[in-house]
């Protein structure tokens, strides 16, 4: 009986592995040279990316223990019980030359910059996994926001912030791929994009503070409080981050995913006053509390790298933790008046004008 026990285990690992090996979606590995260049670096440790401040992935069993039990007994309306309303996206204004901003959901923008068209951490497909059969499916809208490919102009730049899935999508990139002049993402992220088709010319890497010109924009990215996974084994092969992009008149922020830390008052004293940033500050919880904010804690943040307008992003489109699916928004724009700051919540689809007086008119949209 042990014998074929121990067959079937040793089975289930080599289908495992092929299927992983077989399946584009759950991404490359970087180089052997990639590797050796990383180990140049200080936030590359033993094999993996770090912290800049020391940070345990791990869980105690009264971590998961609680967690099974959230599952079942969770928060009530952890997602929603109808369709999202979405406004329709008005194409024109995107491709004017005026700065803009549209918001597809979760952490996902198409940016008009110094008429330069620019994605971050477009996920426009169903699912956040490498599967249809498993994973968080997103949440209806009540217009189709997948079908926005098809439609979008060319593309300068999609920026990813890391290689989770709810931030770098498989379908996505490959179907926007044909559109887009340049990828800019983290250390080791283009391992994923080269399995995908797209070319080493086209893929920039950055650390943590690399800083370069493109097309007249000044691209930075910055430190985050997070970690990396694609497959099933392994974590922190790529690195993670958030984006400072730097135009004639409009200086934004883009967090990407991480908890509070000490790193938000530097990237403000480094490339601050932005006049937007986009903060996430949802799918949080006190057992992750490194890897995402509360939205009293991203509120902070948008403090600390001196934002004058702020917008609460990483909701609307996934359930991923155990609060409710509103809960981040309604507690950030408390916190938001107590500190006296502009926080827009605009509906997803809709461009927001990113002139020198932001204004999105208030509107509660997610009360439905």
């Amino acid at each position: 009986m042990i014998i074929y026990i121990f067959s079937f285990i040793i089975l289930l690992c080599v289908v495992i592995t092929a299927f992983i090996k077989l399946n584009p979606a759950f991404g490359g590995k970087p180089t052997k040279e990639q590797i050796e260049f990383y180990k140049n670096f200080n936030n590359y440790v033993n094999g993996k990316f770090v912290n800049e401040t020391p940070t345990s992935l791990g869980m105690s069993a009264s971590d998961i223990l609680s967690m099974l039990k959230d599952s079942i007994t969770g928060a009530e309306n952890r997602k929603p019980h109808g369709e999202i309303p979405v406004e329709s996206i008005d194409w024109e204004k995107i491709k004017s030359e005026k700065d803009s901003l549209t918001w597809l959901g979760h952490s996902s923008f198409l940016l008009s910059i110094d008429n330069k068209k620019l994605l971050l951490d477009p996920i426009l497909s169903t699912i956040a996994s490498p599967v249809s059969f498993a994973g968080s499916k997103k949440y209806k809208y009540s217009e189709n926001i997948l079908d926005i490919i098809d439609k979008i102009p060319p593309i300068d730049a999609i920026f990813i912030s890391h290689d989770h899935y709810d931030h770098l999508d498989y379908k996505s990139i490959v179907k926007l791929s044909s559109k887009v002049s340049h990828f800019f993402v983290p250390l080791g992220v283009s391992s994923h994009l080269m399995r995908w088709g797209i070319s080493k010319e086209k893929i920039t890497e950055l650390n943590w503070w690399d800083e370069m010109n493109y097309q007249g924009l000044t691209i930075a990215l910055t430190p985050s409080r997070h970690f990396s996974k694609r497959g099933i084994f392994g974590s922190d092969a790529t690195l993670w981050g958030g984006y400072a992009i730097i135009g004639k008149n409009i200086n934004l922020y883009y967090s990407g995913d991480g908890g509070y830390d000490s790193h938000f008052k530097k990237i403000g004293e480094k490339y601050g006053p932005f006049d937007i940033t986009l903060i996430e500050g949802a799918q949080y919880d006190r057992r992750w509390f490194w890897a995402h904010m509360k939205p009293e804690e991203a509120v902070h943040a948008h403090l600390d790298v001196k934002g004058r307008n702020m917008m609460l992003m990483h909701w609307s489109a996934f359930t991923l933790a155990y609060h409710g699916w509103k809960e981040p928004i309604e507690r950030a724009l408390k916190e938001a008046k107590k500190s006296e700051i502009s926080l827009i919540a605009p509906k997803i689809g809709k461009t927001v004008l990113l002139d020198s007086n932001i204004d999105v008119p208030f509107s509660s949209w997610w009360d439905f």
